[in-house]
């Protein structure tokens, strides 16, 4: 009974009658509040999100540490510092009355909210306290009783229960436990259900997924304990064009990125019309399996490069192009209930986030869009 008033007023408000536009500000919402990081005034970043026509972000909700002591000051690890999500070195975030006060913030600038994590790591290594399916979805059911507390639970748009399960580097309780795997092994989609069964009995109204990346191409198995489907494509994702480039998604060495400044872009150009179709063709595949499976399809991280940043000959417009050619296409499927324009729409991002008027473009041919 502890839900039964707050989910059926709820079921109206978490169905999706138009597609939205969502961005992704995973970790970066609260770790990059220095100045200068671009998150420092929400008020000014949720301002500019709307402008640029977005209704919803994807933000890293830490049920893990929200779970053991939403109240403690955490001491976190980088991920990495060659990239612009999130802290390029150790930082110390409060979660309690910050995932509060953002919520509410959301709220007042009419944008929904996705719960998604990267599981990161403070200097206690937390996450690895996540033994059992049970546990998972018990640190989810924690942070969403809080969510509930605060009266925010009618603006969460969905929870994503990893990112891109269950790769290593978000998921290293289920890998060190079981070893690398697909996310369509037995052992995967066992936990998966698991979660998501444990999860629904507290919350059974939040829609869920967990996102995932790679080619569901040839893929039998259909997800039907997933609400929806989120998966990341790129271009860069199903092609052969890193390897041409030489980036290797190195963590803590700059040599990726200075092959991307030296060859990237004419890598892409020298043969744009393969690179563009075996973008065009991945989406397609993407919605199809979708449409397969009978679920509808959300993507946050997508279309052009995986990795990107303002870095000296690192140009944007080609990035600008591709990621309007994934849109078109991407909304012409009428499987999606929801995208971003690329994995780089947060102010960070500076030479995209100016380009004011292309994410008013793209944000309007997103939420005008037709779901199948």
């Amino acid at each position: 009974m502890r839900n039964t008033i707050i989910c059926e007023k709820a079921k109206k408000l978490f169905h999706i009658d138009k597609p939205v536009a969502i961005a992704m500000w995973e970790f970066s919402w609260i770790e990059r509040r220095w100045p200068g990081a671009g998150y420092e005034d929400w008020e000014k970043a949720l301002s500019e999100l709307t402008e640029r026509g977005y209704n919803a972000v994807r933000i890293d909700a830490f049920p893990h540490l929200m779970a053991q002591d939403a109240y403690k000051e955490w001491m976190l690890n980088p991920v990495w510092n060659v990239q612009v999500w999130g802290s390029q070195s150790v930082n110390k975030i409060k979660l309690h009355d910050n995932f509060r006060n953002f919520l509410e913030a959301c709220r007042r600038h009419n944008v929904r909210v996705a719960l998604s994590t990267w599981f990161r790591q403070d200097t206690d290594k937390t996450l690895m306290h996540i033994l059992t399916p049970k546990d998972h979805a018990n640190i989810w059911i924690k942070t969403m009783d809080y969510i509930e507390q605060w009266g925010e639970l009618d603006n969460i748009l969905y929870v994503d229960f990893c990112n891109e399960w269950p790769m290593p580097n978000w998921a290293p309780f289920y890998t060190s436990k079981f070893g690398e795997q697909s996310y369509d092994s037995a052992d995967s989609v066992r936990w998966m259900r698991e979660v998501i069964s444990e999860f629904k009995n507290a919350y059974p109204n939040i829609p869920v997924t967990f996102s995932i990346t790679g080619s569901p191409n040839d893929k039998d198995m259909v997800p039907d304990f997933l609400d929806f489907i989120e998966q990341h494509t790129w271009m860069a994702g199903c092609t052969d064009y890193y390897e041409k480039v030489g980036y290797d998604y190195a963590l803590f060495d700059d040599k990726g990125y200075t092959n991307m400044a030296l060859r990237g872009e004419s890598v892409y150009r020298d043969s744009k019309e393969y690179y563009d179709s075996c973008l065009i063709k991945e989406i397609k595949r993407v919605a199809n399996w979708a449409k397969k499976c009978e679920k509808p399809l959300i993507t946050t991280e997508c279309w052009s490069v995986v990795d990107y940043k303002d870095w000296p000959l690192l140009n944007w417009n080609w990035i600008l192009d591709l990621n309007r050619l994934g849109v078109e296409t991407a909304v012409k499927t009428g499987m999606y209930a929801g995208m971003a324009t690329s994995n780089f729409c947060g102010p960070q991002f500076v030479g995209m986030w100016r380009e004011t008027a292309w994410h008013q473009e793209l944000t309007t041919l997103i939420k005008n869009s037709k779901m199948d």
